[in-house]
């Protein structure tokens, strides 16, 4: 078989046959972007929420009141991004927004998970980008080193459980967890928080 001739079934994937969707100005802005990223977001000091906010901003996302942003979190596109107030994206997150990505209030994304919002169509030869955005609801926690696959929602208060790969959307208050990802019970979130322990 030559160098460049295609699968058995005719999958191809060279540059010819698979050109970028993206536009130039996405280019440019992403590229701008890599520099702000490694420059001034990745350098700074973890407790510089402020002025990883600010630059967000900069650069079109929508950034609530008090939203947490770890140095080490990967963003593709944070134009494509929403946080809430009070949201927490922790250390070496990777928010793959190539479509949108809505992080509600007070909710949390733990460390190393992966928010990927692109995939490919495999029934079609050319394997073209395909997207849908993901939703994670206010109160909401997905676990460290969880995935999230492109288009779905987690509601409000429900849970992603560590290494969970969550394909298809998770009802509020529901805890999942596993691969695939399947409910395994219900979050009960107490009205008033458990008292403080004495250590002695």
């Amino acid at each position: 078989m030559s160098a460049d001739a295609s699968s058995p079934s005719g999958v191809r994937v060279d540059r010819a046959s698979c050109p970028s969707p993206h536009s130039r100005a996405n280019k440019a802005g992403r590229l701008l972007w890599q520099v702000a990223w490694t420059l001034f977001f990745r350098p700074s000091p973890w407790c510089w929420h402020g002025g990883r906010r600010t630059l967000l901003r900069a650069f079109g996302a929508r950034i609530g009141r008090a939203a947490q942003v770890m140095p080490s979190v990967r963003i593709w596109a944070p134009w494509n991004l929403s946080l809430g107030d009070c949201a927490t994206v922790s250390h070496g997150v990777d928010l793959y927004a190539v479509d949108r990505i809505e992080i509600g209030a007070h909710a949390t994304v733990s460390q190393r998970a992966f928010l990927c919002t692109a995939t490919h169509d495999i029934r079609h030869p050319n394997m073209p980008l395909v997207t849908a955005p993901i939703r994670i609801g206010p109160g909401a926690w997905v676990a460290a080193e969880a995935f999230v696959h492109p288009g779905v929602t987690i509601g409000a208060d429900a849970v992603a459980g560590a290494r969970a790969v969550v394909l298809k959307d998770v009802p509020d208050r529901r805890i999942v967890a596993g691969n695939p990802a399947v409910e395994i019970g219900t979050r009960a979130i107490d009205s008033e928080p458990p008292p403080a322990t004495d250590p002695g």
